[in-house]
Order: C-alpha cells, then structure tokens, then sequence
C-alpha cells in the first residue's frame, strides 16, 4: 500500500474531510503510519491462520503440508517489504 493508495481509502472512507485541511502533510504522515500499522496486522493474522490451517490439514491428513504452510507464511511476510 503506497501513500496514493492510502489517500484513496480516506477519501473513499471520508476520514479525509477531517484532516486534510488544516495540516495536510501532518495528517497524511499519521494516517500513512495508521494504515502500515493496520496492514501489518492484517499480515500478521494471515500469516497464523495459514499455519493454522496447514497444521491441522497435516495433522488430519497424516501428510507433511509443512512446506505449503512456509510458501504461503512467506508470501504474506513478504507483502510487507514491497
């Protein structure tokens, strides 16, 4: 999520009535931080429910889906670097 995505979802959301006007630059350097703060969280919770998942798919399965479980672990991670 780059700062012109995050602009969009205030203004589609109407947060950005609130803030945009008195201080923009402010108001747009905490509401970029809110929104990298929430999408970590976002990662994070995809993240456990994937391992989750595989557990108990490995488990009830009598298979190894450890390796599927890490893929799909990492390219989640991985949305956080970009």
């Amino acid at each position: 999520m780059d700062k012109e995505d995050i602009i969009l979802i205030a203004d589609a959301s109407g947060l950005s009535f609130y803030g945009m006007g008195k201080d923009r630059d402010k108001f747009l350097h905490y509401l970029e931080a809110f929104a990298n703060l929430v999408a970590a969280a976002e990662r994070k919770a995809c993240e456990t429910a994937v391992e989750d998942m595989a557990r108990k798919y490995q488990k009830a399965h009598e298979v190894s889906a450890e390796n599927v479980a890490d893929a799909c672990a990492y390219a989640i991670r991985a949305r956080g670097n970009t």
